[in-house]
């Protein structure tokens, strides 16, 4: 049987009018949690990079609000076999 070990991507994207702020945290197995924006601009840079590392997408789900200028979240779930 396969023993799965599972991640968390969230693209959080932050905006009013021409202002706009994006970021990307990576929720690790072990609970931590890592700012990688530096990493890249665009979520498939970092599913891609994630995919390098032996990450399969699982699910996306996006939350978005545009009461008060726009915010949206983009959670990608990730998994691979433990080793």
């Amino acid at each position: 049987m396969v023993a799965w070990e599972y991640a968390l991507l969230v693209r959080r994207y932050q905006g009013q009018g021409r202002n706009f702020h994006v970021s990307f945290v990576w929720y690790a197995p072990d609970g931590s949690r890592k700012d990688i924006t530096a990493f890249g601009d665009t979520a498939i840079a970092h599913l891609n990079r994630a995919g390098r590392e032996g990450w399969e997408l699982v699910s996306a789900a996006e939350d978005v609000n545009n009461v008060q200028g726009s915010t949206e979240v983009h959670r990608y779930h990730l998994k691979r076999p433990m080793n």
